[in-house]
C-alpha cells in the first residue's frame, strides 16, 4: 500500500498575515510618494519666496529691480544695463544663455543678481534657475489674464500642483488673483506655467 503524503497549504491565518504585510508595505510606499510630492510643491513655493526676496534685496541696495537696473556698476564685466523704467521687459525667456536678441532684461536679471552676490553663481551668468519640476524660472513684465505687472513664472508645473498652490496661497482660480496659470487647472492636459505677481 502506498503511503499518501499530505500536502499542506497556507492556512487562513498565514494568508491574512501576508496580506497585512503587503498592505503595510503599499501604504508606506504611497505615503512616501505623497511626502515627496508635498516636499516638491513646498520647494517650488519657497523658490518663489526666495526669488521675491532676492529681487527686493537688490531693489533696496540699488534702487532698481535686477534686469531693469540702468546704473553703472564698475567691475561687473559684461554687465548689460536695463532701461530703468521699473518693468522687466520685453517678455519671459526660459532659455537665457547670453545670446538673446536685445539682451533681454528678463535674462539680465539673473546676471545682475549674481553680480550682486544675492543668488549663487558666477557674476555675469544669465542662466535661468530651475524649478523642482524640471522647468525654468523666468521674470518679466507681462499681461497675465489681463493683469499687467512684473511676474515670476515657473514653467512645466503639473496642473494638480499649480491648483494646490493657488488654492493654498491665493483664491484657487487659475485666471484671477496674485497667483495665476497659463491654463485652467481643472481641464485635462499637460503642465502649465504658474505665475506669481510681485509688482
Amino acid at each position: 500500500m502506498k503511503e499518501v503524503k499530505s500536502k499542506r497549504g497556507f492556512t487562513l491565518v498565514e494568508l491574512a498575515i501576508v496580506l497585512v504585510i503587503i498592505g503595510i508595505i503599499l501604504g508606506a510606499v504611497l505615503k512616501g510618494q505623497e511626502l515627496v510630492n508635498n516636499a516638491r510643491m513646498k520647494r517650488l513655493y519657497n523658490q518663489y519666496r526666495e526669488i521675491l526676496a532676492a529681487f527686493y534685496t537688490y531693489y533696496d541696495r540699488f534702487g532698481k529691480f535686477p534686469g531693469d537696473d540702468n546704473a553703472n556698476h564698475p567691475g561687473w564685466t559684461g554687465y548689460q544695463p536695463g532701461d530703468g523704467d521699473g518693468l522687466i521687459e520685453p517678455s519671459f525667456n526660459y532659455a537665457c544663455t547670453g545670446n538673446e536678441v536685445g539682451m533681454q532684461e528678463s535674462c539680465n536679471a539673473w546676471s545682475h543678481l549674481r553680480w550682486a552676490n544675492i543668488i549663487t553663481g558666477a557674476g555675469g551668468d544669465r542662466t535661468n534657475p530651475q524649478n523642482p519640476y524640471g522647468g525654468a524660472i523666468s521674470v518679466a513684465y507681462a499681461g497675465i489674464n489681463g493683469i499687467y505687472a512684473n511676474w515670476i513664472a515657473f514653467q512645466n508645473v503639473p496642473r494638480d500642483v499649480a491648483y494646490s498652490i493657488d488654492k493654498q496661497y491665493d483664491d484657487g482660480a487659475w485666471n484671477t488673483g496674485s497667483i495665476q496659470a497659463s491654463a485652467d487647472f481643472t481641464q485635462t492636459g499637460g503642465p502649465v506655467s504658474l505665475y506669481f505677481r510681485f509688482y
